[in-house]
C-alpha cells in the first residue's frame, strides 16, 4: 500500500484515525496501531511481513540478553548474533543473487539464483532492529521489556517501508507516552498534503516525462544533447520529491498519531558543496551510516581516507544490489574527498549561487549511475550529455518537449528551495507583529490544504503513473 493512493488516502487512514482515537488509553492505542502497521505491510507483502516477524523477535530477545547480561561473554555474543543475523538476512534477500551471478561470471559456473523475491523496506528496518541491538549493546538505550512496544517500533506504518530511519532512541519515550494537540494534528495534515503534492503533482509528472524519453528500447540512441539534460534533470527532481515527498508524508502521519519523526531532507538541491549536499539528503541514512560504520572505523581519527571509501561504497550497495549503485557510491566517495583534500577552501571563495550550480552539476551526474542499472546505457547518456559522437544539441522534437515542460521544470526547481516556506512564514509573522486573531491564516491554511488534497485526488484518478522509487530498497 502507498500513501499516494486513493485507497489509503479515503479508506485506510480515516479507519485508522478513528480506530486509534476511539481506543481508550495509551496501551489500547499502541496495539491498534500496531495492528494496523502490520496490516498495511501485509496489504503489499502478505507472505513477508513473517520476515518483518523474525527480525522483530531476533533483536528484542537480543537486547533482552544483553541487558540481563551486560558485561559478560552472553551479551557480546547476542551482539555479535543481532548483527551477523540481521546482515545474513538482508544479505540473503537483498544481495543472494547478486553475489551468485558475479560468482557465475568470474569461474564459469552455473549455480542456480535463489528464487528471493526483495521484501519492501527491508533495507529501512534491518537498520532500525539491529541499531537497538547496538544501542543497548554500547549502554545508550534501555532495554524495551515489552515485545509489543518494539513491535510497533519495528513496524510503524508511517515510515515502515521508506523510511526515515529511526533509531530507537528517537522513540523509546513516545512508545510510553505521548499526547496529541490540536496544533499538532493539524500540523500533521498540512506536512502530509506538502508531501503528497510533491509526490503527485510533481514527481509523477517529472518521471512521466523520464520514461517517455529513456525507457523505450533503444530510446538513448535518439536523443539530443537537450533531451537528454532535460532528462535527467527531471529525473534529479523526481527522485527529491519521490522521497522527500514520502519523508513529508511520514512526518505528517506521525504527528497525527503523536510521533514525532527526525527531519530526512533540508533542501538538499540548494546546497553549496557535496558535503553539503550530503548532510542535507536522506539524513537518517547519512548518520546511521556514520554513527555505526564511519566511526566504529576509525571516523577522522586514523584512516579517514579508508573509512570513507568503506561507508560510500557500503552506501551505494545499499541503494541496490548492482554495480552501477557501487560505483554511485564511489562516485561521490571521490568528490567528498576532492572538496577535503584538494579544492574545498577554493569552494568557500566562490559566490554561492556559483557553488551550488557546480554542485547540482556534480549531483545530476551522479543521478546517472543511479539510473542506469547496464553500464553501457551510462556510457551512452554520458556521451549524449557532453554531445560526444556527434550527437545534436537540439532539433524541432526536444524544442517541443522543452516548451511543454517548461512550467513543470519552473515549479521544480521553486519547489525545492525554501522560498515558499519562507513566504508562508514571512505572512503568518505579519499577522502575528500587527496583532491580528490567527482566524485568517488558519482559514488559508484549511482552503489551501482542501485545494492540494483535490488536485491530487484528480491527478490521482486520472492516471496510472504512479511509481515510488525507494520500494525497491
Amino acid at each position: 500500500m502507498v500513501f499516494s493512493s486513493l485507497f489509503f488516502l479515503y479508506i485506510f487512514l480515516p479507519v485508522s484515525l478513528i480506530l486509534y482515537y476511539i481506543s481508550p488509553g495509551l496501551r489500547a492505542k499502541n496495539i491498534i496501531l500496531t495492528i494496523l502497521s502490520l496490516f498495511f505491510y501485509a496489504w503489499g507483502e502478505p507472505l513477508w511481513v513473517i520476515l518483518l516477524f523474525i527480525s522483530a523477535i531476533v533483536d528484542y530477545t537480543n537486547g533482552r540478553i544483553i541487558g540481563k547480561y551486560r558485561g559478560k561473554w552472553q551479551a557480546k555474543a547476542s551482539f555479535i548474533g543481532s548483527v551477523v543475523i540481521n546482515l545474513l538476512l538482508l544479505g540473503s534477500f537483498k544481495y543472494g543473487n547478486f553475489i551468485i551471478d558475479n560468482i557465475n561470471k568470474v569461474f564459469g559456473l552455473s549455480i542456480p539464483f535463489t528464487g528471493l523475491t526483495l521484501p519492501i523496506g527491508i533495507s529501512f528496518y534491518t537498520f532500525q532492529t539491529m541499531s537497538y541491538s547496538i544501542d543497548v549493546y554500547k549502554g545508550e538505550v534501555k532495554v524495551q521489556k515489552s515485545f509489543m512496544d518494539f513491535l510497533l517500533f519495528v513496524s510503524l506504518f508511517p515510515q515502515l517501508i521508506a523510511g526515515p530511519i529511526l533509531r530507537y532512541s528517537e522513540i523509546a519515550a513516545q512508545l510510553d507516552d505521548r499526547r496529541t494537540t490540536l496544533r499538532n494534528f493539524a500540523y500533521g495534515i498540512t506536512r502530509f498534503l506538502v508531501g503528497l503534492g510533491k509526490k503527485v503533482l510533481l514527481a509523477n509528472y517529472a518521471s512521466a516525462v523520464v520514461s517517455q524519453l529513456f525507457e523505450p528500447a533503444g530510446a538513448l540512441s535518439g536523443l539530443t544533447v537537450t533531451q537528454s539534460w532535460l532528462g535527467m534533470i527531471l529525473y534529479a527532481f523526481h527522485i527529491y520529491f519521490d522521497f522527500s515527498g514520502y519523508s513529508d508524508m511520514a512526518i505528517g502521519l506521525g504527528h497525527m498519531f503523536g510521533f514525532k519523526y527526525s527531519e530526512n531532507f533540508n533542501y538538499p538541491y540548494t546546497a553549496t558543496s557535496i558535503t553539503d549536499f550530503w548532510r542535507r539528503w536522506h539524513i537518517s541514512l547519512s548518520t546511521f551510516f556514520r554513527d555505526y560504520v564511519y566511526i566504529p572505523l576509525g571516523g577522522n581519527r586514523r584512516h579517514q581516507l579508508r573509512n570513507m571509501f568503506i561507508v560510500w561504497a557500503l552506501t551505494g550497495l545499499w541503494h541496490g544490489a548492482s554495480w552501477n549503485f557501487v560505483l554511485w557510491g564511489l562516485y561521490f566517495f571521490v568528490f567528498l574527498a576532492l572538496e577535503k583534500y584538494v579544492y574545498g577552501k577554493l569552494l568557500k571563495k566562490l559566490p554561492d549561487f556559483v557553488n551550488i550550480l557546480l554542485t547540482f552539476f556534480i549531483v545530476i551526474l551522479g543521478w546517472v549511475l543511479f539510473y542506469f542499472t547496464d553500464l553501457s546505457d551510462v556510457a551512452r547518456m554520458f556521451s549524449n550529455l557532453f554531445g560526444i559522437g556527434g550527437i545534436p544539441f537540439i532539433n524541432t522534437e526536444s524544442r517541443l518537449l522543452l516548451t511543454n515542460n517548461i512550467i513543470l521544470l519552473a515549479m521544480c526547481i521553486i519547489g525545492s528551495t525554501p522560498l515558499l516556506s519562507r513566504v508562508g512564514q514571512a505572512i503568518l509573522r505579519a499577522y502575528q507583529t500587527e496583532g491580528k486573531k490567527a482566524i485568517l491564516p488558519s482559514a488559508s491554511i484549511i482552503i489551501a490544504n482542501a485545494a492540494l488534497l483535490v488536485l491530487c485526488t484528480i491527478s490521482l484518478v486520472g492516471s496510472t503513473h504512479n511509481p515510488f522509487i525507494y520500494f525497491r530498497f
